[in-house]
């Protein structure tokens, strides 16, 4: 144990979607506030939009909290009050995607709370830098081709080369808005107008990858460490899509040698920029997008491996505070 935590016990906070309503069997947020409570450290709750800015110091309508490990009574909340954000020593960024114009503002928020000495996991300039899907692209190497673009042509261009071509958006979660095409291009022209809003919105483009079968792996790195296991999620029966939220089934595995080159390639970036939480999607030989808003599998690789992934987490982040000091 550090000096820092020893003197005093750490007051964490969490931003995340309504705890009444996550998923109590698989919630990785959940795992983190189980970790950071067995600590002894206090647990402070808030939404989105319980955050607000006044007179250039970020406030929050906050809620004591206290997380349990039941299913039908899974939590328990205080009354709220209004309080500076630097009255935290950490705050845990794990709202859901969509990254939208709304949860852009409450990273600008957050912002101010770093400013003052608090520590956001993520740090908020690597959220506002990093989208998951584009990020991967600055490792062509570990890339399956791909193009982004929201120009028909240029779309239409690339799936005459590839031929077999997934097209997503670029802000979507859980599988949404993905679109497997074939060589004969069912409703290639349908798929590309509705995705960029008519040459609107720019999306992405990527041959195909027909490992999939086997699973798109979720990776996860705890302050640039890979832990040893991953999570294949395994499409259903006539699906191409290995999201827990489209039906996939996961299973956890060893990581390969090239999934190891793979985290080697990105390691140095993930570091540079402070990112203490990660999580790589793989298929095949190919990392698809590397998740830096709200990575999750936690909870499925500790119940197969017996790990302690959020244990893992908040060793890390006492280590970061007492670097600090």
């Amino acid at each position: 144990m550090s000096q820092l935590t020893s003197e005093r016990s750490l007051r964490v906070g969490v931003v995340m979607d309504s705890i009444a309503h996550l998923t109590y069997k698989k919630d990785t947020t959940l795992a983190m506030l189980w970790a950071a409570q067995e600590r002894g450290w206090s647990l402070h709750y808030m939404e989105q939009e319980d955050l607000y800015l006044r007179d250039g110091r970020a406030h929050a309508r906050m809620r004591d909290l206290a997380a349990f490990r039941n299913p039908d009574d899974w939590y328990a909340l205080g009354a709220p009050e209004e309080r500076p954000l630097a009255e935290l020593d950490v705050i845990l960024m794990r709202k859901d995607p969509p990254v939208d114009a709304h949860f852009l503002n409450a990273v600008h928020l957050l912002g101010f709370a770093e400013r003052e000495g608090v520590l956001v996991v993520n740090p908020t300039r690597a959220l506002l830098e990093c989208n998951e899907k584009l990020f991967a692209q600055q490792f062509p190497q570990c890339c399956t081709p791909t193009v982004v673009s929201c120009s028909e042509s240029v779309l239409r261009a690339f799936h005459a080369e590839h031929r077999d071509v997934i097209f997503k958006p670029l802000d979507g979660m859980g599988g949404s808005g993905i679109f497997h095409v074939q060589p004969e291009g069912r409703n290639l022209g349908a798929i590309i107008e509705t995705l960029t809003e008519r040459g609107q919105r720019q999306i992405m483009a990527q041959r195909y990858i027909p490992e999939i079968k086997d699973g798109d792996t979720r990776i996860l790195l705890v302050d640039g460490e890979p832990v040893p296991y991953g999570l294949a999620r395994v499409p259903m029966a006539g699906e191409t899509r290995g999201n827990l939220a489209a039906g996939g089934t996961g299973v956890s595995r060893e990581l390969t040698a090239r999934d190891h080159w793979l985290i080697e390639q990105v390691q140095p970036m993930i570091r540079e920029k402070g990112l203490m939480f990660v999580g790589l999607d793989v298929i095949g030989d190919y990392i698809t997008e590397i998740n830096v808003t709200s990575p999750t599998c936690v909870r499925e690789i500790d119940d197969q491996r017996g790990t302690d992934i959020a244990g893992l987490l908040m060793d890390a982040i006492e280590r970061r505070l007492a670097q600090r000091s």
